[in-house]
């Protein structure tokens, strides 16, 4: 649960400590005090979208932390699993800091993202308000409350599976059963593209060899010219002796001085000698060789002109051809065993048809199940919230398949005898809603394991007898779990807890809210205020008096 709240540079409130307890705690104070900037205050701290707005004005930030005790299993589980933990004493701080230009969020003195945050939060705070109303409006949202009841996760959860195996299947399916003469044209290109491939006979690197090949056969009499000469000066003539008959001289020559001291200058000559003739041996190689010789410029050029051409229409080098060819060999296997492959397809969409029926059928029956025992426990809730002749039924209707099951869930509820049911988004006043809201909330509050309820303004649009009622049934919800109620009437306020009053006060041209835990006498003042909004006389405070004391029995 929450245990306490702290607010800095949130709009009108500068700075406040809210300390809340165990069981029913109401927010209560005059119209534009800052009731609703303490829930937006909790919203930014369970990670909800905030606005720069909410910077107080003429402040550079705003900070929101909260603390929080008792956590339940789910809730340390979810933050293990998002790399987090409690502290020794078992607490969790969540702190959410505002800027004109962004912020930051802290788990437990940590970094986190509002995308963990919110996580992490929803199994901490419940906060329900008037946009729960509208989702009572919305017939799409009634089978979440059947599946809370039914508890048929597993079902659901399996149904969802083999339904989007059922459409990934028909998916496949529809693909293959083209136009058949939109298929043999497909074969045409691609036995074309691939034939064309095939008969280049394509080689990695081959581009680059025959690039270097072409530049040989070129120049192929300038290079036989050049290493002719080459040779000449290497190996001499008849009337002049070359390098390597100069050097084997000059070796000899210094060999003949019979010198030791000269011996390194022999060897030298000597390894010069080795390099020089093997130098004269490559030459010959290359020009005795057959490979060099019969190199044919204009097929090379060809060759070259070829994939370049084919460069252009499958890739930019030779492996992106080759992958090409494969994808094409693929697509048109898959095309010309697209008939076998329908018929497997075919054979696989019955298959998954009749297990979706099966599944759909098993999350209905759930369903009808839980209608029933939902129709029987809200319908006990609205009695003891001053409802006395209200029907409340839930009727599931098969509908189409979507991934939510096959199902259409109504809500139809008749609040006056004599009157049949009709449906509830049709017909529900704002009273009926709230209190409709309320006796669901009521009947699943045990079928989840979120320690705090927050109810911001349950009470629009009732009053009197039924508004008592409704204090009734939260300090009721509050025996099993931390509730915090928002509210505008006395007979819900008389119910609290822990009475929190926020008050609006203005000085030095500015505005600032604070937050007062009120005691028994305070709490008495404050209800009568409520009850008269004037001057509170001996009577109304004993009218106060009496309903405060009458709601603690």
């Amino acid at each position: 649960m929450i245990k306490s709240l702290h607010i800095e540079n949130i709009a009108v409130i500068e700075k406040t400590d809210i300390d809340f307890k165990d069981g029913f705690n109401v927010l209560t104070g005059e119209t534009g005090a800052g009731k609703s900037i303490i829930i937006d205050a909790i919203n930014a701290v369970l990670g909800e979208r905030t606005s720069k707005d909410l910077i107080r004005a003429g402040c550079e930030k705003a900070v929101v932390s909260a603390l929080f005790c008792d956590l339940s299993v789910e809730a340390k589980t979810q933050l293990e699993d998002n790399g987090f933990e409690v502290d020794d004493g078992g607490n969790l701080l969540i702190t959410r800091t505002m800027t004109l230009n962004g912020g930051s969020i802290k788990i437990n003195g940590r970094p986190a993202t509002a995308t963990v945050l919110k996580e992490i939060a929803k199994n901490l705070i419940n906060i329900h308000g008037q946009h729960d109303n509208q989702k009572l409006l919305n017939p799409d949202n009634y089978y979440i409350y059947l599946d809370l009841i039914a508890e048929n996760r597993a079902i659901l959860d399996e149904y969802y599976r083999e339904f989007k195996h059922f459409n990934a299947v028909r998916r496949e399916l529809n693909s293959q059963e083209t136009d058949e003469g939109e298929k043999q044209r497909r074969i045409d290109i691609l036995q074309y593209q691939i034939k064309e491939l095939e008969d280049a006979d394509i080689n990695i690197g081959e581009l680059a060899e025959i690039k270097r090949k072409l530049t040989i056969a070129e120049n192929y009499e300038k290079t036989l010219s050049s290493l002719s000469d080459a040779q000449f000066c290497l190996g001499g003539g008849e009337n002049a002796d070359g390098a390597i008959s100069l050097v084997r001289n000059a070796q000899k020559y210094i060999d003949s001085a019979k010198n030791d001291e000269l011996s390194s200058i022999s060897e030298k000559l000597s390894q010069l000698l080795g390099e020089l003739q093997g130098v004269d041996a490559d030459i010959r190689a290359f020009t005795d060789s057959d490979e060099y010789r019969d190199l044919d410029a204009e097929k090379l050029r060809e060759r070259l002109d070829t994939l370049h051409r084919l460069m252009l229409k499958y890739g930019d080098d030779e492996q992106k051809m080759l992958d090409f060819l494969q994808r094409a060999r693929a697509e048109l296997d898959k095309i010309v065993c697209s008939d076998k492959r329908i018929e497997e397809l075919s054979a696989e969409l019955d298959d998954s048809t009749e297990r979706l029926v099966s599944l759909g059928e098993k999350l209905t029956n759930s369903r009808v199940l839980a209608a029933e025992v939902f129709s029987h426990n809200v319908s006990d809730v609205l009695y003891q919230l001053d409802m006395p002749n209200v029907e409340f039924v839930v009727k599931v209707n098969r509908s189409k398949y979507t991934r939510h099951g096959c199902d259409e869930v109504e809500f139809l509820i008749s609040a006056n005898a004599g009157e049949s049911v009709k449906p509830l988004h049709k017909i529900a006043s704002g009273g009926e809603l709230s209190r409709t809201m309320l006796a669901i909330k009521s009947v699943l509050a045990d079928k989840d394991d979120v320690d705090t309820l927050i109810f911001d303004e349950i009470d629009t649009g009732i009053s009197g007898r039924a508004a008592d009622k409704v204090g009734l049934q939260l300090g009721k919800v509050s025996d099993n779990r931390q509730v915090i109620c928002v509210t505008h009437l006395a007979q819900i306020a008389a119910y609290a807890d822990n009475h929190l009053l926020i008050e609006k006060n203005v000085a030095n041209d500015r505005t600032y809210t604070s937050v007062l835990s009120l005691d028994y006498e305070q709490q008495i003042g404050e209800i009568a205020r409520i009850m008269s909004g004037t001057d509170i006389t001996e009577n109304l405070y004993n009218s106060a008096k009496e309903l405060l004391d009458r709601s603690k029995k």
